[in-house]
């Protein structure tokens, strides 16, 4: 009898250790794409945890399992029912419904031993770009990932994400060619990640679009139009973690996402019917989703692939606290994993603020082990897996590694690493 596929991943995340960046390579093609052959050594002077040297594996059925849980949760999103509950606990800006549903939305995986389960889904997920280029930049050191990487099409990725971006300028109704669009971030310039914002601009520019990298308090909107500067913007590629707009320094881009007068994405109303971590407990609540009308199949999907989650309140302190060992809690508008605890690490200090905070208790579910090799040293990393998606349809798979409690881009060997999917029971050591 031939051994199962998934033992055979975990085996190759634990010693396939060979080094599969080929880091000339992807300097290569980020000069190409930036125009400046600095930009991929200072990135990785500046940046010295952004990129893993190694990949992480994935089996094909694990890889299906996340799209159906995916297809499962947008299922369900456009439930009334469901929306109705969501707008309940958002800020008031969520009601409006221009039309747009949110690229590069990040859906969040662990593999526990059943399984992958949804940690949490992200409306303005960091790193598709950067982990596309990195994904072309692998050298093959078994057949699977030779396999993998000929399947691999960086430029129907790309055109992927352009047909994402014109999708979401005509769901508003604009009929004419979208023509300028501007990436929107607090401080952009001193973000970790405004490399990526580099690389869209020139994405853009190279499809024709004028293309703009700025701070929400430098546009202005006047005459039915949003404006950076002497540009008219037609299009936000939003960045902002000030969800609902709300910030003084936001009231420009507000006033003209309101008045329709330029397309927003991702929007405060994708956040909160996707984003917001109280969702978590609708979706995962399989006596509330019956009793909308989900069919019995999308619920033992959710039940399955989605850890129980509970909103934290004074009432169930008592039982929460006695089961916090297997509990992690984090805040229901937290992003990026701030203010984010397991239970088996929290004090009574600690305990306290969460009970005094707005918070979810979800199911502990371990992240992911992947064994990574530096200097010769077989060092332990812990591994989750985002599904870039759109729509609903994955567009790719990336894996961030990372020791600690949450994903940090500070630890060695760690940061964005590629995810090679096979489907064979059996697969060649890595050479």
């Amino acid at each position: 009898m031939g051994e199962s596929l998934e033992p055979t991943i975990e085996r190759l995340n634990a010693d396939c250790t060979c080094v599969t960046l080929d880091l000339d390579a992807l300097c290569r093609a980020a000069a190409e794409v930036v125009g400046d052959t600095a930009f991929c050594r200072d990135l990785a002077s500046t940046h010295p945890h952004l990129l893993s040297a190694q990949p992480l594996f994935l089996s094909a059925q694990h890889a299906e399992r996340m799209q159906r849980i995916i297809e499962a949760i947008e299922t369900v999103v456009r439930l009334p029912a469901y929306q109705a509950a969501a707008l309940g606990h958002a800020p008031a800006i969520a009601s409006y419904d221009p039309g747009p549903a949110g690229i590069f939305m990040g859906y969040d995986f662990h593999l526990g031993p059943t399984g992958p389960r949804l940690i949490e889904i992200n409306t303005n997920a960091g790193g598709a770009l950067i982990n596309a280029y990195l994904l072309q930049a692998q050298r093959a050191c078994c057949t699977e990932m030779s396999a993998a990487a000929g399947r691999f099409d960086i430029k129907a990725l790309l055109d992927k994400f352009i047909s994402s971006i014109e999708s979401e300028w005509g769901s508003q109704g604009r009929s004419r060619p979208l023509q300028s669009i501007a990436i929107i971030d607090q401080s952009p310039n001193t973000q970790y990640l405004y490399p990526e914002f580099v690389l869209f601009q020139r994405l853009f520019q190279a499809r024709g679009l004028t293309a703009l990298i700025g701070a929400p308090e430098e546009l202005a909107h006047r005459d039915g139009a949003l404006w950076l500067g002497p540009q008219r913007i037609d299009f936000v590629y939003n960045r902002l973690t000030d969800f609902e707009l709300g910030l003084p320094e936001t009231s420009a881009l507000r006033g003209a996402y309101m008045a329709g007068d330029v397309v927003v994405t991702p929007n405060p109303r994708a956040h909160a019917l996707f984003a917001n971590k109280k969702n978590l407990v609708l979706l995962s609540d399989g006596a509330t989703l019956r009793r909308w009308g989900v069919s019995e199949d999308v619920v033992a999907t959710l039940r399955d692939g989605i850890p129980a989650t509970v909103l934290v309140n004074g009432a169930d302190a008592d039982d929460l606290w006695a089961r916090r060992n297997k509990l992690f809690f984090k805040p229901a508008s937290g992003y990026g994993g701030k203010a984010t605890y397991r239970g088996d690490k929290i004090t009574r200090k600690v305990w306290t603020e969460i009970l005094a905070g707005d918070f979810v208790a979800q199911e502990l579910v371990p992240p992911s082990a992947r064994a990574i090799a530096i200097d010769g040293q077989l060092h332990p990393m812990k591994a989750d897996l985002r599904n870039y998606t759109y729509r609903g349809e994955v567009q790719l798979i990336a894996a961030r590694l990372y020791q600690g409690q949450t994903t940090n881009f500070r630890t060695l060997g760690g940061g964005f690493a590629p995810v090679f999917v096979s489907d064979k029971a059996h697969v060649h050591p890595c050479h």
